[in-house]
């Protein structure tokens, strides 16, 4: 049953690398260029991710079938928290502030967006993908508030460093509140289907553009000096210590499989590759954030299969 799981489950990360590899060997080969990548990065997150968000939403969700959807965003906050818990329990074996500090960031937050839409679209029969979705995006509008603005903070390390509301307020949450809110109105039913059909086709486009500038970032990522003791002491806490807490608790308290998949899921995934964007716009010195994406997208290859694993065959989703 164990290599049944694993079987599967490692098909569909290979299936997901696999598109990022295609971004990796475009910006390897100047096919595309940073400018490019960063232009291709900015029309996911502004333009076909929300549109995803916004038509999943519209058609799918509605507060009668959903009424606990409330707790994804804390769920997601509830992560963050674990993670950033645990790296502040590791972090002393970590030498100097700064380094630190980016430990702290990269076992914090994870991939939470590119990686999961994915895997999910691989993994799950089509009547389930749809749930799952709107469980992702639901996760993601705590996730992204998070992450812009802790992650911020701690990339930043500056005490006096002033805080920017609008930094919250990013398209994919801008999308997945507004769609939220037409809902609740009732609007939803005037949205037109010829408006929702191109919509539609332009969020298609954002698994393998996101693929792409997931392969894309990894490619431009260069590893001056490798520090061995963090990189390993990260791989261990994020990608073996926080999913095996996970699906300790999980199985304890006996979550519902579609929303302990999702946590699995996230807890499973490595460092989040905006971390990168973010210590660049703070024009900080990069002492681990690269080589802990790059490395930690590397090792999760095997560790990501291997959590989803035991999942199913504990869980036994059908």
């Amino acid at each position: 049953m164990f290599w049944e799981s694993f079987r599967m489950t490692g098909l569909a990360v290979a299936q997901s690398f696999l598109l990022g590899a295609i971004g990796y060997f475009l910006f390897k080969k100047n096919i595309l260029g940073t400018q490019g990548l960063n232009a291709l990065s900015r029309l996911v997150i502004e333009v076909t991710l929300p549109a995803l968000i916004f038509c999943q939403l519209i058609k799918d969700f509605r507060f009668g079938l959903y009424p606990q959807w409330w707790i994804f965003p804390l769920i997601s906050f509830a992560i963050t928290a674990i993670g950033l818990g645990l790296g502040k329990a590791f972090s002393g074996f970590i030498k100097g502030q700064q380094p630190k500090l980016q430990f702290l960031g990269l076992v914090t937050f994870q991939n939470s967006g590119y990686l999961p839409l994915a895997l999910i679209a691989a993994l799950l029969p089509k009547e389930k993908v749809g749930t799952m979705f709107i469980y992702l995006f639901l996760f993601l509008l705590g996730f992204n508030l998070a992450m812009f603005s802790l992650g911020g903070h701690i990339i930043s390390y500056q005490k006096n460093k002033k805080f920017e509301l609008a930094s919250l307020f990013s398209p994919p949450v801008i999308s997945t509140i507004a769609s939220l809110l037409i809902i609740a109105l009732g609007i939803n039913r005037f949205v037109p289907f010829a408006v929702l059909k191109p919509l539609g086709m332009v969020g298609d486009c954002t698994l393998p553009l996101a693929m792409f500038v997931l392969g894309g970032s990894l490619a431009e990522i260069r590893i001056i000096r490798l520090d061995k003791k963090a990189i390993l002491l990260m791989s261990l806490v994020k990608l073996i210590i926080l999913p095996a807490l996970g699906l300790l608790l999980i199985i304890k308290f006996r979550v519902p499989e579609l929303i302990g998949l999702l946590i699995v899921m996230e807890l499973a995934m490595p460092p989040a590759t905006l971390l990168s964007v973010i210590t660049r716009h703070y024009n900080k010195e990069d002492l681990l954030i690269s080589q802990g994406i790059l490395l930690g997208h590397i090792i999760s290859i095997a560790t990501i299969p291997l959590f989803l694993s035991l999942y199913f065959m504990l869980v036994m989703i059908q």
